[in-house]
């Protein structure tokens, strides 16, 4: 094979090294717009994270980022085209086809710009509606607002007068629906939501609201609490209120509350009681409250360790009796079961009796008692019902221990039938004491006779009772 000549050039090498080295360029520059497309995402990106964090004002700043970050590229891949185009002067061919191949990369890295963008811009979209959504949510609702209530501002024409009857069923609460008709009200005037209400009393002292309806309607809620007065057509429309609308009103403040200022007690002076008086103090069931200095004669027995004057109807359960107290007290107890007669300050406090403050007292004597000789007489003792038979016109005892506050009585009428003669106090052992009951049948037949143990000073309340059967025989 024949030797090149020196100096003569060798195609085949040459050609090579130029289409590496053309290789390498156009790698370089596909490689730096690669970056440049990388870096233009990585900040549309950044913008679309800092819009959706809140960071970013709006979407428009991300397109505007995206746009002006596409003529730096469309600068690298100039300055990488023309740089190819210098080094490769010498293959028009093979440079053509680079610039082809770099062109048409050039213009799938523009296509993928604004299609990048587009998508950033439609992410922020949706993060700012998203963020908008959220933030309504947190947001607290906003009342709405209500609408003005109706005014009645017209009268209507003049309606037939409410009669007597109709009135009775307006002002009836729970009654009188669709009651209608010219009249007036009386009431307390009170404002509900800027509206003028009139509070009446009705007939059963339930109140009964009425809505009051006219042009006077904005100027009625400045009488707020006050005494009212309004005629007008009257509307019942449901059993508890209605509507009137005024034609005349009147108002009236209220009167202060006058200041009720404690009598002060004038000490009552004591005045002598007249006969009258006195017979109703020793009377059963009357002189209930009577106070003054009178003169009282009875007999003295005790209760507990209180002193009493029994004045009238004394063993019944009518007997009117007064405790005794007050200095004058002292050395009545060597009189108990004696006549007394008492002068100091009596007050009867029921029919029943009451309290004397004793002044004086002077011993009396005795009543002339029934002789009990030649008297066939039957003994009672102790609360033991039984039966006795006694002869007429002869005697029947019946003794019963008595307790401090309580005493031993009959009813007034079994004792007009039995014949009670006496019912004499005997004074025991410590503040104990007997009661003796002494009868004198008169009239032939059988009775029955009930004895109530009964609270001194207050007959109807009974601790107990006992029934004896008596039978008379002529």
């Amino acid at each position: 094979m024949a030797k090149p000549k020196s100096g003569a050039k060798k195609a085949t090498p040459a050609a090579k090294k130029d289409k590496a080295a053309r290789l390498e360029l156009l790698k370089n520059a596909s490689e730096r717009v690669a970056k440049a497309a990388t870096k233009v995402a990585k900040a549309v990106k950044d913008k679309v994270a800092e819009v959706t964090k809140g960071k970013a004002p709006s979407a428009k700043s991300a397109a505007k980022a995206g746009k002006s970050a596409a003529p730096k590229a469309a600068e690298a891949k100039g300055k990488a085209a023309t740089k190819a185009e210098a080094s490769s002067k010498a293959e028009a061919s093979t440079k053509g086809e680079a610039a082809v191949k770099g062109e048409k990369a050039a213009a799938k890295s523009e296509k993928a710009e604004p299609a990048k963008a587009k998508a950033a811009s439609a992410a922020e979209g949706k993060g700012t509606k998203g963020k908008a959504a959220a933030a309504a949510a947190a947001a607290p609702a906003v009342p709405a607002l209500e609408k003005p209530r109706p005014r009645a501002t017209k009268l209507p024409p003049v309606g037939s007068s409410l009669t007597k009857r109709e009135m009775e069923q307006l002002l009836s609460a729970g009654e009188g629906r669709g009651v209608t008709g010219e009249g007036s009200l009386k009431g307390r005037l009170a404002v509900t939501d800027g509206m003028p209400y009139l509070v009446v009393v009705g007939r059963d002292k339930r109140e009964l609201t009425f809505l009051l309806q006219g042009p006077d309607q904005e100027v009625l809620p400045a009488y707020m609490d006050h005494k009212v007065s309004v005629s007008g057509l009257i509307r019942k429309t449901t059993n508890y209120g209605g509507t009137v609308d005024v034609r005349k009103y009147s108002a009236k403040k209220p009167e202060a509350e006058a200041v009720v200022v404690a009598p002060v007690e004038m000490e009552t002076k004591l005045r002598f009681l007249s006969p009258g008086e006195t017979s109703m103090v020793t009377s059963a069931g009357m002189g209930a409250g009577i106070k003054g200095f009178a003169s009282l004669r009875g007999s003295l027995e005790m209760t507990g360790d209180e002193f009493v004057l029994v004045v009238s109807n004394g063993g019944t359960r009518q007997q009117v009796s007064f405790i005794l107290e007050g200095k004058g007290t002292k050395g009545m107890r060597k009189s108990v079961g004696q006549q007394l007669f008492i002068t100091g300050v009596v007050e009867k406090a029921s029919g029943w009796g009451g309290r004397v403050v004793v002044e004086t007292f002077e011993p009396r004597p005795a009543e002339a008692r029934v002789s009990r000789e030649d008297m066939e007489i039957v003994h009672v003792e102790g609360e033991v019902p039984t039966s006795v038979e006694v002869k007429l016109n002869n005697g029947l005892t019946v003794r019963l221990a008595e307790q401090p506050g309580y005493t031993w009585a009959i009813e007034p009428t079994a004792a007009k039938r039995v014949g009670l003669r006496e019912a004499r106090f005997e004074p025991g052992e410590g503040n104990a004491g007997t009661r003796e009951f002494f009868f004198t049948p008169r009239n032939p037949g059988s009775s029955e006779l009930e004895f109530f143990l009964a609270k001194a000073f207050t007959p109807g309340v009974v601790e107990r009772s006992f029934k004896i059967n008596v039978t008379v025989k002529p």
